[in-house]
Protein backbone atom coordinates (compact mmCIF):
# COMPACT_ATOMS: atom_id res chain seq x y z
CA UNK A 1 0.00 0.00 0.00
CA UNK A 2 2.83 2.40 0.87
CA UNK A 3 4.42 1.67 -2.49
CA UNK A 4 1.20 2.54 -4.36
CA UNK A 5 0.84 5.82 -2.44
CA UNK A 6 4.51 6.65 -3.12
CA UNK A 7 4.12 5.94 -6.83
CA UNK A 8 0.94 8.02 -7.00
CA UNK A 9 2.62 10.98 -5.29
CA UNK A 10 5.73 10.64 -7.45
CA UNK A 11 3.55 10.62 -10.58
CA UNK A 12 1.66 13.68 -9.39
CA UNK A 13 4.89 15.56 -8.71
CA UNK A 14 6.28 14.59 -12.10
CA UNK A 15 3.14 15.74 -13.88
CA UNK A 16 3.01 19.03 -11.99
CA UNK A 17 6.67 19.64 -12.82
CA UNK A 18 5.98 18.98 -16.48
CA UNK A 19 3.03 21.37 -16.40
CA UNK A 20 5.16 24.15 -14.89
CA UNK A 21 7.79 23.72 -17.60
CA UNK A 22 5.26 23.22 -20.37
CA UNK A 23 4.18 26.85 -20.43
CA UNK A 24 7.52 28.60 -20.51
CA UNK A 25 8.96 30.86 -23.12
CA UNK A 26 12.73 30.78 -23.18
CA UNK A 27 15.43 32.77 -24.90
CA UNK A 28 18.07 31.13 -27.09
CA UNK A 29 20.13 30.28 -23.99
CA UNK A 30 17.15 28.40 -22.55
CA UNK A 31 16.64 30.95 -19.76
CA UNK A 32 12.97 31.53 -18.96
CA UNK A 33 11.84 34.97 -20.11
CA UNK A 34 8.08 34.54 -19.65
CA UNK A 35 5.31 32.19 -18.72
CA UNK A 36 1.97 31.99 -20.46
CA UNK A 37 -0.65 30.21 -18.42
CA UNK A 38 -3.36 28.04 -19.96
CA UNK A 39 -5.88 30.80 -19.18
CA UNK A 40 -3.82 33.28 -21.26
CA UNK A 41 -2.16 35.18 -18.41
CA UNK A 42 1.32 36.40 -19.46
CA UNK A 43 3.86 36.51 -16.65
CA UNK A 44 7.42 37.77 -16.54
CA UNK A 45 10.24 35.43 -15.55
CA UNK A 46 9.70 36.60 -11.95
CA UNK A 47 6.01 35.62 -12.23
CA UNK A 48 4.53 39.13 -12.19
CA UNK A 49 1.57 39.53 -14.54
CA UNK A 50 2.43 41.62 -17.59
CA UNK A 51 -0.64 40.95 -19.71
CA UNK A 52 -3.30 38.58 -20.97
CA UNK A 53 -4.38 36.74 -24.07
CA UNK A 54 -8.14 36.89 -23.61
CA UNK A 55 -10.07 35.34 -26.49
CA UNK A 56 -9.09 37.38 -29.52
CA UNK A 57 -7.84 40.29 -27.37
CA UNK A 58 -4.32 41.00 -26.14
CA UNK A 59 -4.41 43.02 -22.93
CA UNK A 60 -1.81 44.70 -20.75
CA UNK A 61 -1.59 44.07 -16.99
CA UNK A 62 -4.34 46.67 -16.37
CA UNK A 63 -6.62 44.75 -18.75
CA UNK A 64 -6.55 47.52 -21.37
CA UNK A 65 -6.66 46.15 -24.91
CA UNK A 66 -3.32 46.53 -26.70
CA UNK A 67 -4.08 44.29 -29.65
CA UNK A 68 -6.05 41.52 -31.29
CA UNK A 69 -5.39 38.14 -32.85
CA UNK A 70 -7.94 37.34 -35.53
CA UNK A 71 -8.98 33.81 -36.44
CA UNK A 72 -7.27 34.09 -39.84
CA UNK A 73 -3.83 34.77 -38.30
CA UNK A 74 -3.88 38.56 -38.55
CA UNK A 75 -2.33 40.50 -35.65
CA UNK A 76 -3.75 43.95 -34.95
CA UNK A 77 -2.98 46.81 -32.59
CA UNK A 78 -5.58 48.36 -30.27
CA UNK A 79 -6.91 50.52 -33.12
CA UNK A 80 -7.50 47.38 -35.21
CA UNK A 81 -4.74 48.30 -37.68
CA UNK A 82 -2.88 45.26 -38.97
CA UNK A 83 0.60 44.94 -37.48
CA UNK A 84 1.43 41.44 -38.69
CA UNK A 85 0.43 37.96 -39.73
CA UNK A 86 1.04 34.39 -38.61
CA UNK A 87 0.35 31.45 -40.90
CA UNK A 88 1.21 28.56 -38.59
CA UNK A 89 4.95 28.97 -39.06
CA UNK A 90 5.92 32.26 -40.70
CA UNK A 91 5.51 35.62 -38.90
CA UNK A 92 5.23 38.66 -41.16
CA UNK A 93 4.95 42.37 -40.50
CA UNK A 94 2.11 44.47 -41.90
CA UNK A 95 3.97 44.79 -45.23
CA UNK A 96 4.09 40.98 -45.48
CA UNK A 97 7.88 40.87 -45.02
CA UNK A 98 9.06 37.85 -43.02
CA UNK A 99 10.25 38.84 -39.55
CA UNK A 100 10.49 35.38 -38.03
CA UNK A 101 9.25 31.84 -37.63
CA UNK A 102 7.43 30.09 -34.80
CA UNK A 103 7.06 26.34 -35.12
CA UNK A 104 7.88 23.02 -33.50
CA UNK A 105 8.80 24.60 -30.16
CA UNK A 106 11.32 27.02 -31.64
CA UNK A 107 11.30 30.75 -32.38
CA UNK A 108 13.58 31.96 -35.16
CA UNK A 109 14.37 35.36 -36.59
CA UNK A 110 14.03 36.13 -40.31
CA UNK A 111 17.48 34.61 -40.95
CA UNK A 112 16.36 31.36 -39.29
CA UNK A 113 18.65 31.79 -36.29
CA UNK A 114 17.06 30.46 -33.11
CA UNK A 115 16.08 33.27 -30.73
CA UNK A 116 13.87 31.28 -28.36
CA UNK A 117 11.91 28.20 -27.43
CA UNK A 118 8.40 27.41 -26.25
CA UNK A 119 6.39 24.44 -25.10
CA UNK A 120 2.77 23.94 -24.19
CA UNK A 121 1.79 27.42 -25.38
CA UNK A 122 -0.26 28.36 -28.42
CA UNK A 123 2.19 29.18 -31.19
CA UNK A 124 0.21 32.27 -32.22
CA UNK A 125 0.54 33.62 -28.67
CA UNK A 126 4.29 33.01 -28.81
CA UNK A 127 4.51 34.79 -32.17
CA UNK A 128 2.59 37.81 -30.87
CA UNK A 129 4.66 37.89 -27.67
CA UNK A 130 8.08 37.60 -29.34
CA UNK A 131 7.53 39.88 -32.31
CA UNK A 132 4.95 42.42 -31.14
CA UNK A 133 5.08 42.68 -27.32
CA UNK A 134 8.60 41.84 -26.15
Amino acid sequence: MKKIIFLALASLLLLSGMEARAQRIENSSRSTIAYIQADGRIESSSRSTIGYFNGDRVENSSRSVIGYISSNGRFENSSRSTIGYYNGERVENSSRSVIGYVHDGRVENASRSTIGYYSGVKAEWVAYYFFFIK
